[in-house]
């Protein structure tokens, strides 16, 4: 497996694709940051380098689609996995090898991320107004996540041998889990109840009864949307982003044990995949 990693690495360095996601990475963290120094500057909005740092963990798994499909992707047609199997690399082994590269990656694209943004962003808009902490937490959630993410891109192209139909498969499943976490972060935040109409007579202001609100979640309802916004890698990004989750520590849990799903399942459907 260590052959196989080494050629993996080797691969990477000279991949266009990598670089490229690296240098897009870094061109996100940067225009962020300043893009909140001029809000401030114009507008007088008041920014913190909290919001946005955690951008990485939207972006990332973005780039993460694009990549996996295309270096897992020319392996397939390039008859590369072929040629690994015949001599006498064992299956599991070369899974596991892209599975790990794939993880490089995503951790490089935090860690460029997060750096970037902290050496742009504090000089502009000045440091973290959490708890160190805080942060610290949300760091590691920002890894779990894109460690699932990689996980499921590379389930995904481990068995599907066309690499165009990988691309098409991975990007739209990142932005159909994103739509999703939205959708799920939508719901979970309508109020329970809501004014049909204000009107003002004579100069004052006035409002109808609070009426209750259709569409709030309660109950049993309410717990299934938040398991799936808190187990879907969605859910995740946002609750990165917007730096608002009730348990963090729950969040790492899901997304280890999508890596162990993902990875049981690519690795038994990889073993009797028909490698033509």
């Amino acid at each position: 497996m260590n052959h196989l990693l080494s050629a993996n690495l080797m691969r990477l360095k000279k991949s266009k694709c990598f670089w490229g996601g690296v240098l897009l990475m870094l061109a996100v963290s940067v225009y962020f940051p300043i893009m909140s120094y001029v809000s401030m500057k114009y507008s007088g909005s008041v920014n913190h380098l909290d919001d946005g740092f955690f951008l990485c963990s939207v972006f990332a798994p973005i780039i993460l689609s694009v990549f996996c499909s295309l270096f897992v992707g020319t392996e397939y047609s390039d008859g590369t996995i072929r040629n690994k199997i015949i001599i006498g690399h064992r299956r599991a082994h070369i899974y596991l090898a892209n599975l790990l590269t794939n993880i490089l990656v995503s951790l490089i694209l935090c860690a460029v991320s997060l750096a970037t943004y902290l050496i742009v962003g504090v000089p502009l808009v000045g440091f973290f107004i959490a708890e160190p902490a805080v942060i610290l937490k949300y760091t590691v959630t920002a890894i779990f996540l894109v460690f699932a993410s990689s996980s499921i891109f590379t389930l995904i192209t481990m068995v599907t041998a066309s690499k165009a139909n990988a691309a098409v498969i991975c990007i739209l499943s990142i932005f159909l889990l994103l739509f999703a976490g939205i959708y799920l972060e939508s719901r979970l935040s309508a109020p329970e109840t809501y004014s049909t109409s204000i009107y003002i007579v004579d100069g004052v202001m006035y409002t109808d009864p609070e009426q209750e609100n259709p569409y709030y979640l309660e109950g049993t309802e309410r717990k299934i949307y938040q398991f799936f916004y808190d187990f879907l890698p969605g859910g995740q990004m946002l609750q990165c982003i917007y730096l608002k989750s009730e348990n963090l520590q729950l969040l790492w849990l899901y997304s280890s044990i999508l890596i162990i799903i993902t990875t049981s399942a690519g690795i038994f459907v990889f073993r009797r995949k028909d490698i033509k």
